[in-house]
This record gives structure tokens, C-alpha cells and sequence, in this order.
């Protein structure tokens, strides 16, 4: 018997995914056309035993939330509960906080899933390795270059055996190119080091009056605390993984995400891409050079002439409820949510449109993210630019740096918030609007209030 949690964080993080967090709560942000726990869920359920998945974390159980759990309940068949914790508990925190609800039952192991992570999730692997040689920790593990890795916990691992030597959370200097995933399997001995820290909590913060305790011990940091602390100490093992893999911090993380997934939906979830039908749309290969011009049939007086089928670049999600005009062009790496309206002409690429929205005919939109009922003008242009890993080194991972640099806004993907209306014929560029902003010109390299 198995199970899973899931940490979902709370409302006083995901600060830097703002103002899309304002609408849902982070992990229920639509990431390659689903929430993003979704995936993880999904991942969780595929693995022989699994009896429950539990998710822990500080947000109010709101219609959202709870109406995700009931559908997630139906599709997968597997109890999906909430555990909300009376305050922000840390990483740690929780499950301990609630280690009767994770243990009943008797599992074997369980895992433990950061919310804000994108991966191929290689639970099945990591149990495999944990029955083999079961230890009380199992880490996953990827690599990163050395500056990156200052970003991330570092394990520096015994090369022969997996054991973590030493653990460090972002360090100062180098340490080791081997960073944690934010990805676990716990064996129930594990919560044992959980009340270790939570006695000392205890005691550290006691008050005079003996009867009161600090608030605070219930805060329990897993990867300072409780990894560090037993580094080396032969109960802490890390499994590496050459898989998919990044954080979900910003929102332009979450669009590299979206990509990373739509191309995973090709082993995964093909029914999910929008692909050839008699009737419907064209797939085309973007890396196919020869096919990047239109053909002398196509061209009529310099301009395309009208097609009967929508054209697609790579990897496209489209909701079954959206309405796209077969003159648009969309890819690579598009999700269109539910209700959303694509007029003719329209030019979509490396973006997430987001549900309710309306792009008006000829409208232009890259790596940019459109939000709730949003509405794009005729011939507008919403442009940002681009913070992907160095296509060059296949250790780099996405940066979540600040938006600012020398108090000025850094160029990143454009985000325009819910039911923002932007007028046509304008160019948005590397910017960042606030709900319900109705824009009248041209914005560059600004944050609208």
C-alpha cells in the first residue's frame, strides 16, 4: 500500500506568479491545458497500490479547489483529500502535523511532491530503488551547471552507493552540480527525525510560563532541518534522473513548463494535442525548413488566400469548447482554455491563453500569457521576450530572477491579467498588466496598476 502528498503551499507564497495568482490559486493554474497538481496527480495514480493522495497546504478549501478534487476523484477513482493546515507550516511542517492521516492504513512508503515543480515523474523508478535498498529518505536528483546550482539545494552523494553526504539549501559557493527536484519517497521511519525537530522547536522557543508553547514549532523546514541535519548519517539517498524537469516559480516558468508537458503529451496524453482530422487542422513539423513558405497555390496577389483548415506548428493544446477561425496560425507550444475565442488571421505562438479570452482577427501574440476573459483589438500585437534556459548547455535550467535590475523592469513574457482589454492596433511589449485594466496606447517595458 501506497501513498502520496502533495504540498500545495498557501496564498503568502507564489508572490512572483502575481497577478495570475490573484484569479486561482497557484496550483490550480492551467499549465498545459490542465491544473497544474493535475499532473502530478495524474503521475501518483499510475503507480501500482497507490491507495490515496493527500494534499497539504495553508489555502482556504474555496469552490475551486473543492470542485477540482471532486472531478480529480471521479477520473483517477482514488480518494483525493485537502488537509489545510492552521497556519504555514514550512515544507516539513505539515506532515508531521498530520502523520496520523498520512500513516492510517499502514503504508509502505509514501511520496512527497512539491506542488511547484514540472517533471515526467519517476515514481514507479524511485520505488523500484527504494525496495530494492529501503532507507528512511529517497531524494530525486538532477544536474545543473555551477551557477545555477547555487539556486537550488545541492547533494554532494557518495558516487558508489547514492548516499547523501552532505546537503546544503542554496548555497554561497559551489557545492556540488546534483540539485534537489523537490520530488520524495518517505518510508514511514521518516517522520521519526519530523518530531525530532518539532521537540526541539519546542523547547527553543518555550516561554517562561511553561504551560505555553511557541507558535512557531509546528514549522518544520524539510530540506534545512531535517536534510542537512542527517546528511551523511546513512539514511538519506538520492536517485538521479535525466527526465524532464523545472520549477514552476514565475509565470514564465510556468509557460516553459506548458512546453515541456505539451511535448511530453506525445508519449503521455496525445489525445490532448490538436492533430489532422479530415475536417480539421493541419499539423506541420516547425522544424521543417522547406515548409515555412507558403506554396504558389496559397498565394494570390501577395497575400494568402483564405484556407479551409486551421494550421498548426508543433505542439498545440486546444479546449474542445474553443473557437478558433481556420485562418489562424498557433504553435509551437500553445494552450487555449475553455471558452476561448481565436478570430481569422490571428498568430499565436509559445503562449497560454487562458479561459474566456477573445483574440480579435490578425491579432499577434508571443511568448505572452492571456488572461481570464481577456480581450486582444484587431491587429493588436501583445509581444514578451523570452527567459528560457541556455539551449546550449543541457544542464541549464530556467532562472527565477527578480523582475527588477538597477530599478528597472527586466524583459520578460508579457502577462496581462484578468479581463484586461486591449485596443487595436496597439503593441504591448515586455509587460505586465493588472485585472481589469482597459488600456487606450501602447505599453513597453511597464507594469500597468
Amino acid at each position: 500500500m501506497l501513498k502520496a502528498v502533495i504540498l500545495i503551499g498557501g496564498p503568502q507564497k507564489g508572490t512572483r506568479f502575481r497577478p495570475l495568482s490573484f484569479e486561482v490559486p497557484k496550483p490550480l493554474f492551467p499549465v498545459a491545458g490542465v491544473p497544474m497538481i493535475q499532473h502530478h496527480i495524474e503521475a501518483c495514480a499510475q503507480v501500482p497500490g497507490m491507495q490515496e493522495i493527500l494534499l497539504i497546504g495553508f489555502y482556504q478549501p474555496d469552490e475551486p479547489l473543492t470542485r477540482f478534487l471532486e472531478a480529480a476523484q471521479q477520473e483517477f477513482n482514488l480518494p483525493i483529500r485537502y488537509l489545510q493546515e492552521f497556519a504555514p507550516l514550512g515544507t516539513g511542517g505539515g506532515l508531521y502535523h498530520f502523520r496520523d492521516q498520512i500513516l492510517a492504513g499502514g503504508p509502505e512508503a509514501f511520496f512527497v511532491l512539491n506542488a511547484d515543480v514540472c517533471s515526467d515523474f519517476p515514481l514507479s523508478t524511485m520505488l523500484d530503488v527504494h525496495r530494492h535498498q529501503p532507507h528512511p529518505f529517497l531524494l530525486l536528483g538532477t544536474t545543473a551547471n555551477r551557477t545555477q546550482s547555487l539556486n537550488y539545494g545541492c547533494i554532494v552523494e557518495n558516487p558508489q552507493t547514492h548516499e547523501v553526504l552532505h546537503y546544503v539549501e542554496k548555497p554561497s559557493t559551489f557545492v556540488s552540480d546534483i540539485i534537489n527536484c523537490g520530488i520524495y519517497l518517505f518510508s514511514p521511519e521518516a517522520l521519526k527525525p519530523l518530531r525530532d525537530v518539532f521537540q526541539r522547536n519546542q523547547q527553543d522557543g518555550q516561554l517562561e510560563d511553561s504551560s505555553v508553547l511557541w507558535p512557531g514549532a509546528g514549522t518544520i523546514r524539510l530540506e534545512q532541518d531535517v536534510f542537512s541535519a542527517l546528511a551523511g548519517q546513512g539514511q538519506i539517498y538520492v536517485h538521479l534522473t535525466d527526465g524532464i524537469w523545472s520549477q514552476i516559480k514565475s509565470a514564465g516558468s510556468a509557460l516553459y513548463a506548458s512546453r515541456l508537458y505539451l511535448s511530453q503529451y506525445q508519449l503521455t496524453h496525445p489525445e490532448r494535442l490538436a492533430k489532422h482530422t479530415p475536417e480539421g487542422p493541419r499539423i506541420r513539423d516547425p522544424d521543417v525548413k522547406s515548409q515555412s513558405l507558403p506554396s504558389l497555390n496559397q498565394m494570390w496577389f501577395g497575400v494568402f488566400a483564405p484556407r479551409s483548415s486551421l494550421l498548426l506548428l508543433g505542439n498545440v493544446y486546444i479546449h474542445p469548447t474553443a473557437k478558433v477561425a481556420p485562418s489562424a496560425v498557433l504553435g509551437p507550444n500553445v494552450s487555449i482554455g475553455e471558452g476561448v475565442t481565436i478570430g481569422e488571421g490571428v498568430r499565436l505562438r509559445e503562449s497560454i491563453v487562458l479561459h474566456g479570452a477573445t483574440l480579435q482577427e490578425h491579432t499577434c501574440v508571443l511568448h505572452s500569457i492571456v488572461g481570464w476573459g481577456s480581450t486582444v483589438g484587431r491587429w493588436a500585437r501583445v509581444e514578451g521576450t523570452p527567459s528560457d534556459p541556455n539551449p546550449n548547455d543541457p544542464r541549464a535550467h530556467m532562472d527565477s530572477e527578480s523582475l527588477f535590475k538597477d530599478g528597472k523592469l527586466l524583459p520578460a513574457i508579457t502577462i496581462l491579467g484578468c479581463r484586461v482589454r486591449i485596443p487595436a492596433e496597439v503593441l504591448i511589449l515586455n509587460s505586465i498588466v493588472l485585472p481589469h485594466k482597459e488600456l487606450s496606447r501602447s505599453f513597453t517595458n511597464q507594469i500597468i496598476l
